[in-house]
């Protein structure tokens, strides 16, 4: 599975590929969003594949409405795809999702993940 950051996605890059949006990040005042390149393989598959690509795709955006449950059942039918490689980040995903509702985050959490003090900011 290869990992890209924003600044390295190309217009090349988004041509050829499937992105599948991971996770923002916060670093001081500046976010950077990681994405997944799936590259789109046999095309026979491309119209299942395009509906979870389209599954995938309104995840992050629902996880950050605080769509709990939409986001659980999307992970549900997600776990598997793109070979497993991304069943890892769907669990941890999950795992987020089941604390989140445990314990409300407040108004001010908005889904991106602060990675300033891990830089020392």
């Amino acid at each position: 599975m290869n990992i890209l950051l924003d600044a390295q996605i190309t217009p090349d890059i988004r041509d050829k590929h499937i992105l599948l949006e991971l996770d923002t990040f916060r670093t001081g005042s500046d976010t950077v969003t990681a994405w997944c390149l799936v590259d789109p393989g046999d095309p026979t598959g491309m119209i299942t594949m395009d509906q979870f690509v389209d599954l995938h795709g309104n995840l992050m955006p629902n996880y950050r409405l605080r769509h709990w449950n939409y986001v659980e059942q999307a992970i549900g039918h997600l776990l598997g795809k793109w070979d497993g490689q991304l069943d890892s980040f769907y669990q941890d995903l999950q795992s987020r999702v089941v604390s989140l509702q445990e314990s409300d985050p407040g108004p001010e959490w908005d889904g991106v993940i602060d990675r300033s003090q891990d830089l020392g900011q």
